[in-house]
């Protein structure tokens, strides 16, 4: 577990009598960049929301970085380490992009209510500090040129990419995209794997990914695990793995050739 950024060991979670998730094991070492498919309702959404404190799971332990975070809240999971997308964007959509990117800096902001109101020396040096960490974030997304823009007026392929920025902001170690490339057109789609790539390759960042874009998903991750009723299909490498027959009668039914 020594160089292992996220471990899960038998972590499942029950709803009432369902069990949703059983028996789920991963390990994901430092920049690795993983891909978790599987038919709708296979249990995808249900783990990224036990790993980010969502849901408590109710069996087995998760550990970020060596130190178990079962239980932990929301907010204390992204102090940790762990920074997550939707598969529905959560923008603010009234705000400007600019905006939407500080706000996530808001847990490493220092200066107290008193110097906010009176605007002290300590308030500007911290908001220019933001200011250009978020306009430098902004810039890698290639997003920097609608800063005052409202975050609602974006194409959808940008306002993807804004959720993505705002999740950086917050210094992961581990980043969660739950179907990065929903609603994109292709020509949006090829873009976004390039920046999910230079993501990886800048920040040496660990990504777990949920995605049905095929293209996308043999396109850019190096490992790939299979979730069916909330169990491990199969897992290993992306081609092998879409090529095992049990994945295939997962998607297709049991009858398909």
């Amino acid at each position: 577990m020594s160089n292992s950024v996220l471990v899960c060991e038998n972590v499942g979670i029950k709803f009432g009598g369902l069990q949703a998730v059983s028996d789920f094991n991963l390990e994901i070492k430092q920049k690795e960049l993983l891909g978790l498919i599987g038919p709708n309702g296979a249990g995808k959404t249900t783990v990224f929301n036990m790993i980010t404190g969502v849901y408590s799971p109710t069996e087995g332990d998760i550990y970020l970085n060596g130190n178990r975070i079962n239980g932990v809240k929301p907010y204390k999971i992204v102090e940790y380490g762990i920074a997550r997308t939707f598969q529905n964007i959560r923008l603010f959509g009234y705000l400007s992009v600019l905006d939407n990117v500080k706000i996530a800096c808001n847990k490493d902001m220092k200066y107290s209510i008193t110097q906010g109101m009176f605007r002290t020396k300590g308030y500007w040096d911290e908001e220019y500090e933001i200011n250009t960490k978020a306009m430098e974030i902004l810039s890698i997304f290639n997003l920097d040129k609608y800063k005052q823009f409202s975050a609602n007026s974006l194409p959808y392929g940008d306002q993807r990419k804004l959720e993505i920025a705002r999740a950086m902001a917050t210094n992961p170690s581990l980043l969660l995209l739950d179907e990065p490339a929903a609603g994109m057109n292709p020509t949006e789609t090829e873009e976004l794997m390039k920046t999910i790539r230079l993501i990886r390759d800048k920040f040496d960042m660990t990504i777990l990914l949920i995605e049905h874009d095929m293209k996308l998903v043999l396109g850019i991750c190096e490992r790939l695990m299979v979730l069916n009723y909330g169990k491990i299909l199969a897992e290993g490498n992306p081609t092998d793995v879409i090529n095992d027959q049990k994945v295939i009668n997962a998607y297709l039914g049991t009858g398909a050739v």
